[in-house]
């Protein structure tokens, strides 16, 4: 009898797993159904029934606790699960979808705020996105009531063998198991634990080397091979970093969605031109690191350790050879951390969208109110303004923007007409593959075009004679679909320049680890630079050789988090799998002997990123490379920990100000400097600093904070009201006179700013000033009572 109960109580748990597979394996039939494919699609089945099962057993214990604690609530409870993971398998479909790829590990890699700058920077928030998350959970509630309603005339025991026969055939077949096969959440959850458990296995024990900075080299051994390219002329040249958001090498060249690049083409043959290149990382988290300083990955990327282990780069390196070296970026460059590994390594200036000003455009606001920041053609035209006052040499490392979802621009009808043009050309399988993507191409049209006008302007320069220019993508870009895994890193690298006395086309594969390597070694070896002892590169140098052929081992990460793909001599290793690269940088999948080896290979790899990033072993000597800004205490350490548990950067900036408020005013600073460590640009956190500094009498330290904030944020109108503050109860009127004039210069048209300048220029006589000041302001608030005031006492 009591088995007849269970049995029969059991059924609603049974119905409800049920639906959550046939919810899951509809979801499979929509993922694919645009290009079905009837293989891949069994094989989803096959991962589906498998996640549905799996699921179904983990969570019955919990059913049978809650149904014994009170008797509804073991399914309510259950429900409301299923519901929940029915969300995120939609949510992570939606993902791979838009990007191509299956979401793992690299969701731990990423900040809240980074994600939900990405997120909302790809979508057009409407009730359409939402509908579908409301739609799935009454469709899977709906499918449980039919099998109440009809579920007497299936046999209970033939639907269980059914889903045991089904989830034990994953096992069975290997195919199911690659990754676009798999069940989205499946896949999510083994990539993380696979990915802690690598992380483990990295690490484990007290790991040593034969050395103590295993990287150290003589730097004679990093060969000149850049030197024999070049005339060498007197004078150091300038070096200008372009670094193209998205720019794979599917686009350029001979490449599968080539013809929308054609400025970029015509360089092909009047550069060094790598054609089987690679980033290091399948996002722009690793394109400076890798670029800059020929750095190991660490966790998540190495701009996310913190604090950065001592290491060198291009940058500290030049900096300390006279070089003026200076950032370039339309975005925030707090993103990723970018602005921390930049200081540290001395750069003298960032002009990134805190720093464009009146006159430059941003690229229009989505649904949602965000917008990345500034265009490519304004981020080029913001750069030829800032190089008019740079000394000789120069290091300027610019990188693109609008290549980037929601890939919007000025002009873009323009450009779509010529999109339309260039398709008429091609075969009508290629117009019907391509005409989706009609956004994207006119996005590379435009990137190609801006780069062009740029280049066109620098020309017009004297110092363009004395100038290298290296251009790359910092991975290809994720919306259109990859033929496959290795595409992700696949990007061009040209270096142009007047100066070449030859140009070649290499088919040899190089990296971006190895771009600075080669060019310390062509700069150090080709004019006076300090000479360097020893080098701490992970890239061996560029590969100068024009047949095929790799004499690298080339670690990838992928995605914050995870380092899945490693390439070793023409072998490809991803998830598992290995392949052969021929020379036209197709992969094909290979059951090779040298398995062993490159496994071997990328383990020793996966120690050595870990020993030199968790114990600080990069190098012992860096050049002009900057500290943290603020240190802390173990006891500082607590009371942030215990402070800001659970808080974002944006909720700690509040709790600050409300310490701030009740008079708590060292937590609040001791806030602030935990923020800033972090996001060094963020305004209203250093601005609170300086006015709770400036309320506690120590005007000296907030005019130093207050003013570094202005110096960072020009156009952030709240610093210059704080610092008027402090002038004003400091009884420097001058100086509140200067800063008043310098906010207007820059167009900070805030009432109370121009008040405070009116005040300021009266308290130092300057009743002319004061006047035409305070009239600017009536002619837009005639009524205001301080101001008609303020008006009669300049006229006693």
């Amino acid at each position: 009898m009591k088995d007849k109960y269970f049995y029969q109580n059991s059924l609603e748990y049974i119905y409800s797993t049920v639906s959550l597979i046939i919810i899951f394996c509809l979801l499979s039939l929509i993922e694919i159904f645009k290009n079905f494919n009837l293989q891949a699609f069994v094989y989803k089945l096959l991962n589906d029934f498998f996640t549905g099962l799996l699921i179904g057993l983990l969570f019955f214990p919990l059913y049978l606790l809650l149904k014994y604690i009170k008797n509804p609530l073991g399914i309510i409870v259950i429900k409301i699960l299923f519901c929940i993971i029915l969300i995120i398998q939609l949510a992570l479909i939606g993902y791979s979808l838009t990007t191509h790829i299956n979401l793992g590990a690299d969701l731990l890699g990423y900040s809240l705020s980074d994600m939900y700058t990405t997120v909302t920077a790809s979508l057009s928030l409407s009730f359409l996105t939402f509908l579908p998350f409301i739609v799935l959970p009454i469709l899977f509630l709906g499918l449980i009531r039919l099998f109440h309603l009809f579920g007497h005339k299936i046999n209970t025991k033939i639907i269980l063998l059914c889903l045991l026969i089904f989830g034990s055939l994953n096992f069975l077949i290997a195919s199911s198991h690659k990754p676009a096969s798999q069940n989205k959440l499946n896949f999510l959850l083994s990539d993380i634990i696979r990915t802690q458990n690598d992380k483990a296995s990295a690490s484990e024990g007290n790991l040593t080397f034969k050395k103590e900075f295993p990287l150290e080299k003589p730097s004679q051994d990093t060969k000149d091979v850049l030197g024999p390219f070049f005339n060498i002329q007197k004078e150091k040249p300038n070096v200008v970093f372009i670094i193209m958001e998205g720019l794979g090498s599917d686009f350029t060249d001979d490449g599968e969605y080539k013809g929308f690049t054609p400025y970029l083409d015509s360089l092909t043959s009047k550069s060094l031109y790598w054609e089987n290149f690679v980033s290091n990382a399948g996002r722009t988290f690793g394109a400076l690191p890798s670029l800059m300083g020929s750095l190991p990955f660490g966790e998540n990327g190495f701009m996310e350790l913190n604090p950065l282990p001592k290491h060198n780069s291009l940058i500290s390196i030049l900096k300390s050879n006279g070089y003026t070296t200076t950032y370039y970026s339309g975005d925030e460059s707090t993103f990723d951390r970018k602005s921390n590994f930049l200081e540290y390594n001395g750069i003298d200036k960032i002009i990134d969208i805190n720093k464009f000003g009146p006159g430059y455009v941003k690229t229009k606001e989505n649904s949602g109110g965000f917008s990345w920041g500034f265009p490519d053609a304004e981020i080029y035209r913001k750069t030829l303004a800032e190089l008019k006052t740079k000394k000789e040499p120069r290091l300027d490392i610019i990188m693109t923007l609008t290549n980037h979802e929601p890939f919007d621009f000025p002009s873009k009808k323009v450009y779509l007409e010529k999109v339309e043009r260039i398709l008429k050309t091609k075969s009508y399988l290629d117009q019907n593959r391509m005409s989706e993507y009609k956004d994207i191409f006119s996005c590379l049209l435009y990137t190609d075009n801006s780069l062009k006008s740029f280049m066109e302007a620098y020309s017009k320069r004297t110092d363009y004679a004395n100038t290298i220019f290296i251009i790359t993508g910092d991975h290809r870009l994720i919306p259109i679909p990859q033929k496959d895994n290795i595409s992700r890193f696949h990007v061009p690298l040209y270096i142009f320049s007047p100066m070449l006395k030859k140009t070649a086309k290499f088919k040899s594969i190089s990296s971006h680890t190895d771009v600075t390597p080669s060019l310390v070694s062509f700069l150090t070896n080709n004019y006076k630079l300090n000479k360097i002892e020893k080098t701490t590169w992970i890239g061996q140098g560029l590969d100068t050789v024009r047949e095929f052929r790799n004499i690298h081992t080339i670690p990838l990460m992928r995605y914050k988090g995870s380092i899945n793909d490693y390439i070793y001599k023409d072998f490809y290793y991803s998830d598992g799998n290995l392949f052969k690269i021929d020379e036209n940088f197709n992969i094909s999948e290979t059951n090779d002997d040298m398995r062993e080896t490159i496994t071997s290979s990328f383990n020793d790899f996966k120690k050595l990123n870990s020993y030199l990033t968790t114990k600080n072993k990069i190098t012992k000597v860096a050049s002009n490379f900057i500290k943290p800004a603020y240190a802390f205490t173990p006891e500082q350490l607590s009371t942030i920990k215990k402070l800001t548990k659970g808080l974002d950067r944006d909720q700690i900036f509040f709790l600050a100000r409300d310490l701030a408020f009740k008079k708590e005013r060292e937590k609040a600073r001791l806030l602030c400097n935990y923020v800033l460590n972090d996001l060094p640009n963020y305004g209203d956190v250093r601005t609170l600093k300086g006015r709770t500094l400036a309320w506690d009498g120590d005007y000296k330290n907030a005019e130093i904070e207050l003013l570094e904030v202005i110096n960072r944020t020009p156009f952030y109108g709240d610093s210059y009201l704080a610092i008027m503050d402090v002038y004003w109860w400091s009884s420097q009127n001058k100086k509140a006179v200067e800063i008043g004039k310098k906010a207007l210069a820059n167009q900070i048209n805030d009432p109370e700013l121009g008040y405070k300048l009116a005040q300021a220029y009266k308290r130092v006589n300057n009743i002319k000033d004061a006047n035409k000041t305070i009239d600017s302001l009536l002619k837009i608030h005639s009524e205001n009572n301080n101001y008609l005031t303020f008006k009669k006492s300049l006229k006693k």
